[in-house]
């Protein structure tokens, strides 16, 4: 009887471990819940069944869309816990986890992990940056009970470590020891001025002197002047300041480290991952340029029922989105093309249209030299005859 109980209860321990709890999933049926107004802030939540991750993992996993191609604002979700009054929620209220892109220009282009701890909030000192584009992206960030974590971009891993050392949380395990100090006859030096190195006796030289290829002017007068003096170039002797050659330090000891002990402040703390009571996901941010799509969202104790939920949605679309995107920049390019190409046309035509009126304007002016040639010759012509009749 002990054989078939204890398969019993490894059946039971595996069924455990491999059942998945969803805690939060939302599908928006039209695409999506999507920012409207420029230069504002953005409040919206949605509460769930509270729960504790002691214990267990806690994925939280969702897409966002710039298609406004955002110059600034944030990306982000926010975990809070159950108590939070959804009607007043603001910047200031306090959250579990931030997670998500955030960009502002070009210097702010970064993925958010953020994690309150007793209750001050701690920024993962990695830069993890974020995508810019105008395509929908899966954002996913997976926490475990052992202090480890995951930030997965699009399903591939972009960053991970621990929390004790990718957060300040924590005092350091070790400090400088106080009572160490660097000996006085330590040498850290590793090269010194040669000893036996002497100065050239030309070598002081002034840096400038007078030009000696400057006269006095003509019209120069010393009483109403002053007295004239040639100006100033630079000396082409002149050398710089001199300075020994160096060589090798024989009593280098190299850089002397400072010994450290255990920090007396620091308290290995295994529960820093832990969050009694999870239980509202939120929208709380700004937006410069707003038109950012979030959807898809899922918080999952179980990575591969995120991943499952990842590919059944964005997994789905990502293609033929892509797809639509490039039809549409080619369109875009071809169009930008044509009138490119009919700017060009039109800027040529009208150089034909002076060119023709120019051509018109000669033709017109021989025609009226022509006539006064004419006119001239009348003239000519009328004084001849006039001059034979007298």
């Amino acid at each position: 009887m002990k054989l078939p109980l204890a398969v019993v209860v490894v059946l039971v321990c595996i069924a455990v471990t491999i059942d998945a709890t969803v805690y939060f999933s939302e599908k928006f049926d039209d695409g999506g819940v999507q920012t409207s107004q420029d230069a504002r802030f953005y409040a919206m939540s949605s509460r769930f069944d509270s729960f504790s991750n002691e214990g267990k993992p806690v994925v939280i996993q969702f897409t966002v869309k710039h298609e406004q191609k955002i110059d600034c604002g944030g990306g982000y979700v926010k975990v809070f816990p159950s108590d939070l009054d959804q009607t007043d929620m603001h910047g200031d209220s306090q959250y579990y986890i931030m997670f998500g892109p955030d960009i502002c220009g070009y210097s702010t282009k970064k993925v958010h992990v953020i994690f309150n701890y007793k209750g001050q909030n701690h920024l993962v000192k990695k830069d993890i940056k974020c995508k810019d584009d105008e395509l929908t992206h899966l954002y996913t960030l997976i926490l475990n009970p052992d202090q480890t974590y995951e930030v997965r971009i699009d399903n591939e891993k972009v960053e991970s470590g621990s929390l004790e050392d990718d957060w300040d949380m924590l005092p350091a395990k070790t400090i400088k020891d106080p009572e160490a100090k660097k000996p006085s006859d330590w040498d850290d030096r590793s090269q010194i001025d040669d000893p036996t190195d002497t100065k050239p006796e030309d070598w002081d030289k002034p840096e400038t002197i007078p030009d000696p290829d400057a006269k006095k002017p003509d019209d120069w007068e010393d009483d109403m002047d002053g007295e004239w003096e040639p100006p100033m170039i630079t000396n082409p002797e002149y050398k710089g300041e001199w300075k020994p050659k160096l060589i090798e330090n024989p009593d280098y000891k190299g850089a002397w480290v400072h010994p450290e002990i255990d920090n007396p402040e620091y308290t290995h703390d295994a529960t820093m991952y832990k969050f009694d009571s999870i239980g509202v996901l939120g929208l709380d941010l700004w937006q410069v340029k707003s038109g950012t799509i979030f959807d898809n969202f899922i918080i999952t104790d179980d990575v591969k029922e995120a991943e499952d939920f990842g590919k059944e949605t964005w997994g789905v679309t990502k293609g033929p989105e892509k797809k639509m995107k490039e039809e549409q920049e080619d369109m875009e390019r071809k169009l930008r093309e044509e009138e490119e190409k009919s700017k060009k046309k039109d800027d040529e035509d009208e150089n034909d249209e002076e060119d023709d009126e120019d051509e018109e304007g000669n033709e017109e002016d021989e025609a009226e030299q022509g006539e006064e040639v004419e006119e001239d010759a009348g003239t000519e012509e009328e004084d001849t005859k006039h001059k034979d009749e007298l």
